[in-house]
Parts: C-alpha cells; sequence; structure tokens
C-alpha cells in the first residue's frame, strides 16, 4: 500500500504554539516506526507580503508510507498510547483518501471497534 495518511491532533483549549509543540513531539515519535517520512501538512501558499512559502496547518502532519496495512497499524496502536500519555482533552484524527478515523476519549473496547472498522475499510475488506 503507498499512500498517505493525515494526523490531525487537537487538546482542549491548547493555543497554535501548544499544538505546535504536540506535533513535533510527536513526529518524532512517528519517525521512529516503520514509515518512509512525516512532515508538517501543507495548506496553501502563504500570504502576500509574507517570507514564508507556505502554510502548515497547525497541529496536522503528513505521513508517508510504502509499506503494509500492517505500518498503518502501528500507526494507529502508537496514536492510541500517545492519546492516553496526554489529558483528557486531546483527540486525534486520521485520514486516509476519503476514509477517517477520529480517536478521543473513548474506552479501550470502543476504540478497538472503531480502528478494526477503520482498517477494514482502507483494506477493502
Amino acid at each position: 500500500m503507498d499512500g498517505q495518511l493525515v494526523v490531525s491532533i487537537n487538546e482542549g483549549g491548547a493555543d497554535a504554539s501548544r499544538l505546535e509543540d504536540l506535533s513535533l513531539a510527536l513526529r518524532q515519535d512517528l519517525l521512529e516506526l516503520d514509515v518512509d517520512d512525516v512532515q508538517p501538512l501543507r495548506t496553501g501558499e502563504a500570504p502576500a507580503g509574507t517570507r514564508a512559502i507556505d502554510v502548515a496547518a497547525v497541529g496536522a502532519l503528513l505521513v508517508s508510507l510504502s509499506s503494509s496495512a500492517g505500518a498503518v497499524t502501528r500507526v494507529v496502536d502508537m496514536l492510541r498510547g500517545w492519546l492516553t500519555r496526554g489529558s483528557g482533552g486531546r483527540t486525534v484524527e486520521l485520514s486516509i483518501g476519503d476514509k477517517t478515523l477520529k480517536l478521543s476519549g473513548a474506552s479501550s473496547e470502543q476504540q478497538d471497534r472503531l480502528v478494526q472498522e477503520f482498517l477494514r475499510s482502507i483494506n477493502g475488506d
């Protein structure tokens, strides 16, 4: 499976600076997995008169994958662990194409069901 996975994070009450810090730390964790690359998600060109080339979406990462669905499973498992290490107000949204999975403070059993359904949908099962 070649693809790109968009990971968007949020934390209740967090400002842009906090989300930036969280996404940078999460990027480092993701790079330790079997993924090709992890970069901040770019959303377009910077406003006229600024020096930036493009604008990063705050709290969003683009994960490039070229291996099996097992890589997606490892990313999802890592993100579930990341959620438990943070405050109760954290959420993570993963998107591959038109398929989206949103994880938050749901119980482990609820998350298990959501993850299995998501993985089945991206694998065409």
